[in-house]
């Protein structure tokens, strides 16, 4: 006997040798058939989907979920546009804390202001206090002198603005949160993730200087797994400075590693172990993502986030230590040092199967295309920032670079994998708002972003189902509605593939189904 049946609805399956269906039954989390294999068997709840449209859970490639969940619960300046309604947001948070208090606050963007606000401004604004406002690029932030007074003696001096390894100094001042509290945050994210038709993410570095909250992150995940409170599937990627020098046998060609030989695929069903994020450079609304020409009318060309041999010694270490790995590279001149790091990898000990990744690729040159493409490499990008803002890093590439900036048609015809993520909360996380955008290419405004990287709405949902589980090594537990596989799905008021483009992203999630149960949203 079935546990449940869903009938009457349009199973866009992203399965090749069974396309589309109009029943599917599930049994103990698991699609057990489709159509005439469960259409007269006995079910214990049988539910009309009266014509919905059910896809695979959509997978997230590449979050933040921790980093997500404490910004929730953060005092926020993203709506503010002057530096004194900002400041008065900090004058607010650190108001009743004490003096030694940190004072922690969100949504920092300088482009917003015309300029960086001050270790002086903070200074005024929260007496004297510890302030750290966080950059929304996740690369960079603001801090107070209170703050700068800490930093260690090798960090350049500053009037308040740290970007890469220096905010990453500032941050391990405000280290460690709880496993608690990280677990609590995890789950918030988790919640808003399920709203929007999420299944499974990859949570993307953990444990690290730049994005770690803890040096047992990973042990937050698994106390919330153990409470009883982890709604989605999850992949940690482990930071690749916890890696640490090992005396391994000459036979297992291992230098450094997590702790015990861990590496990517240890964990199941819901928790597991997924690849070693590596660091190249940081990121355009920082002007810290490294180009090989400078951002338009200045002389900037961006930084590496360490020395570049260092970076490729930790992709080789990664490599012969077993793990995928998952290369961020925004800049093409940080595009060019991961596919360099990736080849002597290769080269060294060929490992094929490896499914090396490059995060975000967000400004690939036509000629680095065939080696994305002859070494195996995907592409996990991110669609909705260029929705978000594609008016400003049109503008800072100019009219020759913009179109190469988070391609998908390119990669496709190039016979590379196309992952969509979100990278939230950098920007907004729904799966269909990354679709739309990677069939219209326009950003918020209106203005097109290499319309000729434009994608069929089929392929952009088979860049956040079938290719995110690809990447993430789930293709044969998840991104389809295929027998045999875990019975993740999202259920639409509407399909995708026949609305206007333009309304792709406001179709709405009825349900969200993990392991068969609803996860959010409600059934028929």
């Amino acid at each position: 006997m079935l546990d449940t049946r869903l009938t009457n609805a349009r199973f866009l399956t992203m399965d090749p040798d069974r396309p589309v269906a109009r029943d599917l039954g599930i049994w103990r989390g698991r699609i057990v058939g489709l159509d005439e294999a469960v259409t007269s068997l006995p079910a214990r709840e049988v539910v009309d989907l009266q014509g919905a449209t059910v896809l695979p859970g959509f997978i997230d490639s590449h979050v933040h979920m921790a980093w997500t969940g404490l910004k929730a619960a953060t005092a926020d300046v993203a709506p503010c546009e002057r530096a004194e309604d900002v400041l008065a947001v900090v004058a607010r948070a650190a108001e009743g804390l004490p003096p030694d208090a940190w004072v922690d606050v969100a949504g920092y963007d300088q482009r917003a202001l015309g300029r960086h606000l001050t270790a002086a401004e903070l200074d005024a604004a929260a007496g004297g206090r510890k302030v750290f406002l966080m950059h929304d690029s996740g690369h960079a932030c603001v801090v107070s002198s209170a703050v700068l007074a800490l930093l260690p003696a090798d960090v350049l001096p500053s009037e308040g603005f740290l970007a890469e390894s220096a905010m990453t100094a500032a941050r391990r001042l405000r280290l460690p949160y709880a496993q608690q509290e990280v677990a609590d945050a995890v789950e918030r994210a988790a919640r808003t993730c399920l709203a929007e038709g999420v299944t499974a993410v990859a949570e993307a570095g953990i444990g690290g200087g730049l994005l770690g909250h803890t040096p047992v992150e990973l042990g937050a995940y698994q106390l919330l797994r153990d409470q009883g409170r982890l709604p989605l599937r999850v992949q940690l990627m482990a930071a690749g400075d916890t890696l640490r020098p090992v005396a391994a046998h000459e036979a297992d060609g291992m230098t450094r590693a997590l702790g015990l030989g861990l590496r990517t695929g240890f964990g199941d069903d819901w928790l597991s172990v997924g690849a070693l994020k590596v660091y190249t450079d940081g990121g355009m609304m920082a002007r810290t993502a490294a180009l090989t020409e400078p951002y338009e009318g200045t002389t900037l060309t961006g930084e590496f986030g360490d020395d570049p041999e260092r970076i490729a010694e930790t992709v080789l270490a990664g490599h012969l230590a077993g793990w995928q790995l998952a290369v961020h590279a925004i800049g093409d001149r940080a595009v060019d040092l991961a596919l360099d790091a990736l080849e002597r990898a290769q080269r060294v000990r060929p490992r094929p199967g490896a499914r090396h990744r490059i995060e975000h690729a967000g400004l690939v040159r036509p000629d680095q295309l065939p080696r994305f493409a002859a070494l195996g490499v995907a592409a996990v990008v991110q669609p909705a920032f260029l929705h978000s803002f594609g008016d400003d890093y049109s503008a800072v590439m100019g009219p020759v670079r913009a179109p190469w900036m988070y391609r998908g048609r390119a990669f496709l015809d190039h016979g590379i994998t196309l992952v969509s993520s979100s990278d939230r909360p950098v920007t907004d996380g729904a799966p269909l708002r990354a679709v739309q955008f990677m069939v219209e290419r326009a950003s918020a405004s209106g203005l097109p972003v290499g319309p000729d990287e434009a994608v069929t709405v089929e392929e952009a949902l088979r860049a956040c189902t079938v290719a995110g589980a690809w990447a993430c090594h789930w293709e044969d537990s998840a991104g389809s509605l295929t027998p045999g596989k875990r019975a993740d799905l999202v259920v639409l008021g509407d399909d995708p593939r026949s609305v206007d483009v333009s309304r792709i992203a406001a179709v709405e999630v009825v349900a969200t189904v993990v392991d068969g149960a609803v996860a959010a949203g409600a059934l028929a």
